[in-house]
């Protein structure tokens, strides 16, 4: 066992092993897609994929590992409450991040038996995997960017697979089929995934001789990013030391807190997990580490030995798990801090979405007074903690973190760890490396916020409890217990996926990434959907929404007569790097929440300092508002189309905003010549999109509808630009079009964004409609067979996810509590 081991290097750190008891709260009753653990930033976000924490490893909203574990020893029985012992896999065909590999591949239909080894490929191109578009794909070597591709990869085995347990990797945009050796192992329908992993079934596992095989796959490039890469993978045996879990008996997620209940033999363990996500409190909110509390209590009053083992795994700290890191471990006053990161330590080199953070360093803490450690091989360090010891042989660049609290014989015991995460530099902004708001002066570091968290411990506890109770009770009373219940849910998960930071001007930077869609970085049509939590708890994060975007036009680097789309690809912010434009619709959003922030705020200061720049993409508004050309909205997965009557709404509603906000300053000419501008259109509107007892999805086709979520600032604003009949009649059609999942977001598909089904649900007039539209978007979250992170893009006839997930969109559940704010003000 180790109390210290000297480190030279920084580190991510949990610590603390002491803690008061639970404060009491009201139970969520929502089995959640996913549970938040760690809710720091999109880098260090780690979730509970499964109902029992034990179920599963922990995991990055992008599925990908964080192995995290929890052991109880009691009386020299361990029992596993948290994480699982990873399934330790080898490579024997490496997908293309692992090592260069070539395949053959076409973009037009093969002939039939293609997928066979003894076909002949011999006309077909040879390409560099992974196949895909190379502008928004990081791993694409081959670009692909036509509807369909075919690939064929010859693969030369070494040994037999039979008998092994085999799996194959895979990434995929959109749905793709996968066959090896001419047997069809994969078929995922309309999806999209990154390194999923399906275990073959002995069959086909045994079809893998010696020699030559043929893994070959075809993949359906539906719309915006394509993608294909795979590979094989073997189990290593014996890897189990913690077979036995312990016996969860509940988990209920609140704003702040995710907690836990289990039954370890002859005790009872309470774990929960908080993150100060205070968003009054910028320092806090961004302070780096969250907590892991426990509290142990008898079940038989009787005392009992207890040990509990956390082990992390370097995983947290790297991209991908072959990426070697270094790890160690140093004393701080009463904390002992353990920590990992890579060795390469490539500070702002990497972009994109399925991307973790690989510089910086993750860090695990306890108080050194009734803690052990051990650094090193984590299948040595487990067989040692069973044998009452810490000791293992360090690797090379694969060492876990083990952390001890050591109970002592006890009825009760309770106390506390800490996660966190020093990523040293958090942005670049056009050139500009930035450090993390917390760090924004360069005076303070991570040791000083986890002595920071270690003394606020006891009253964050509190506060967190009370706030969650606030929230729960708020939300249920606005719009019922199943919203609140939604809400609470998407509290972490919206703020964890944005990243605070200072500007060189001083202004705040509060950057979203564009989770599972592109990785985009301050993506304004992601700000929009976002912005009614901000606007309810900090009109000041709101600001740090929109600045970056303000700034890109007005520094002369974005030079169109309309808001750009976003600032670069996460966590790089030197310019937009989306494909396409949005004209009408970024336009569009960054006039009404700028109208937003000066309803909350009552002035208009904020507009007044880009007054120029929001005139410019109101006359543009003006200009093409009326009746949009064929181009992208929000929901850019539909694909480009013109006359789309919700985006037109949009525009006059953006226009409408502008003459709010002349009005607030005093330019009383102005408000009149464009709130009259905005009226006149919307009349404009009634009579093009009128389709009966409905309003048309695009001007031009009759017989189809779609979601006015639009509409919804005009009902929160008061502006009055619409009749009162337009959202009527949409909001009872609407009730005629619901599946048991949702509303659907038009009459072309079934899926829906559910984000946009809570704002359509705030234009109804009573609770009652309001919960109508609720209930189904809560059972689908409650029901879903896809455990992930909330997805906001999910279909309306069956429990499953469309795509994306952990998208900071959920933030727009919030609209009907700032509904409640702006109309109490």
């Amino acid at each position: 066992m180790k109390r210290l081991m000297t480190l030279l290097l920084g580190f991510a750190t949990l610590a603390g092993c002491t803690s008061p008891q639970s404060e009491q709260h009201v139970k969520n009753e929502l089995r959640a897609p996913a549970y938040p653990l760690v809710t720091i930033d999109p880098y260090t976000s780690a979730w509970a994929f499964q109902d029992n924490l034990y179920d599963g490893a922990v995991k990055h909203w992008t599925g990908k590992s964080f192995p995290l574990i929890g052991v109880a020893k009691v009386d020299g029985q361990t029992y596993r409450f948290m994480g699982a012992e990873e399934l330790e896999l080898n490579s024997v065909v490496p997908n293309s991040e692992q090592e260069d590999w070539v395949a053959k591949y076409t973009v037009v239909q093969p002939a039939e038996g293609w997928q066979n080894m003894d076909f002949n490929d011999s006309r077909w191109k040879e390409g560099k995997a992974a196949f895909g578009t190379m502008e928004n794909e990081h791993t694409a070597k081959t670009q692909w960017s036509e509807k369909y591709i075919w690939v064929r990869r010859t693969i030369d085995l070494q040994e037999d697979l039979a008998g092994r347990s085999v799996y194959l990797d895979y990434s995929h945009d959109d749905d793709v089929i996968i066959y090896i050796n001419g047997v069809k192992v994969v078929d995922t329908g309309n999806a999209c995934k990154k390194h999923a992993q399906v275990k073959l079934s002995d069959g086909v596992a045994a079809s893998l001789k010696k020699g030559k095989n043929l893994i070959a796959a075809y993949c359906y490039n539906r719309v915006g990013n394509a993608l294909l890469d795979f590979g094989l993978l073997v189990e290593q045996e014996n890897y189990h030391c913690f077979e036995q879990t312990a016996e969860q008996t509940s988990v209920d997620v609140q704003a702040m807190q995710t907690y836990y209940t289990f039954i370890c033999g002859p005790v009872d363990l309470k774990l929960t997990f908080t993150a100060p996500l205070f968003m009054d409190n910028l320092d806090l909110m961004t302070r780096p580490v969250n907590y892991l509390s426990y509290e142990v209590v008898s079940r038989d009053g009787k005392k009992h030995q207890v040990d509990l083992y956390f082990e992390a795994s370097p995983q947290w700290a790297v991209d991908v798990p072959h990426q070697k890191s270094i790890a160690g471990s140093f004393e701080e006053g009463d904390l002992l801090l353990l920590r990992t990161g890579s060795q390469s330590q490539e500070i702002l080199k990497k972009r994109g979405d399925d991307v973790r953070i690989d510089w910086g360093y993750f860090y695990l803490a306890g108080k050194k007074d009734n803690a052990t450690y051990g650094i090193g091989d984590g299948k040595t360090l487990r067989k040692s903690f069973l044998e009452n010891k810490l000791d293992a042989p360090a690797t090379d660049g694969y060492d876990k973190l083990a952390l001890v609290c050591s109970l002592g014989e006890t009825k009760n015991a309770d106390g506390y760890l800490m996660l966190g995460y020093d990523d040293i530099y958090s942005i670049q902004y056009f050139g500009d490396n930035l450090r993390p708001y917390w760090n924004r002066s360069g005076k303070e570091t991570i040791v000083s916020q986890f002595q920071k968290a270690a003394v606020d411990y006891q009253k964050l506890m509190k506060d967190c409890a009370a706030f969650d109770k606030k929230l729960m009770e708020e939300a249920t009373a606005v719009g019922g217990r199943k919203y609140a219940e939604l809400c609470v849910l998407a509290y972490r998960q919206s703020i964890a996926a944005h990243k605070l930071v200072e500007a060189p001007n001083g202004e705040l930077l509060f950057l979203s990434k564009e989770n599972f869609s592109n990785g985009s970085i301050g993506t304004v049509d992601i700000t929009y959907p976002s912005s009614p939590l901000y606007l309810l708890y900090n009109p000041e994060l709101a600001k740090g929404l929109l600045n970056h975007i303000f700034y890109y036009s007005e520094s002369g680097k974005w030079t169109k007569p309309f808001a750009a789309h976003d600032v670069g690809t996460y966590p790089l912010a030197n310019g937009q790097t989306y494909g396409g434009d949005m004209p009408l619709e970024e336009s569009g959003n960054m006039l009404l929440v700028t109208a937003a922030i000066a309803a909350i705020e009552g002035n208009a200061d904020y507009a007044n300092r880009h007054w120029a720049t929001l005139t410019t993409w109101t006359d543009y508004l003006v200009e093409y508002g009326q009746d949009p050309g064929n181009q992208l909205c929000t929901d850019d997965f539909a694909g480009h189309f013109a006359h789309n009557a919700n985006l037109s709404i949009k525009a006059i509603l953006g226009i409408a905003a502008y003459g709010y906000l002349a009005n607030m300053l005093g330019k009383t000419e102005v408000a009149e010549k464009y709130t009259n501008k905005a009226k006149e259109m919307a009349a404009q509107w009634v009579e093009m999109a009128d389709d009966g007892d409905h309003y048309r999805l695009t001007f031009d086709k009759a017989g189809t509808w779609s979601q006015k979520y639009n509409l919804v600032w005009d009902k929160l604003m008061n502006w009055q630009i619409f009749p009162e009949k337009v959202a009527e009649t949409e909001i009872a059609y609407y009730l005629t079009k619901q599946n048991r999942y949702g509303l659907p977001l038009d009459s072309r598909e079934t899926y829906t964004k559910t984000d946009w089904i809570i704002w359509t649900a705030t234009m109804a007039k009573d609770k009652t409609t309001f919960e109508s539209f609720v209930d189904p978007v809560y059972s689908f979250m409650n029901e879903t067979v896809d455990r992930i992170p909330m997805s906001d893009w999910v279909f309306t006839d069956s429990p499953k996810q469309r795509g994306f997930q952990a998208r900071s969109v959920v933030g727009g559940y919030f609209i009907k509590m700032l509904e409640e704010k702006l109309h109490t003000k």
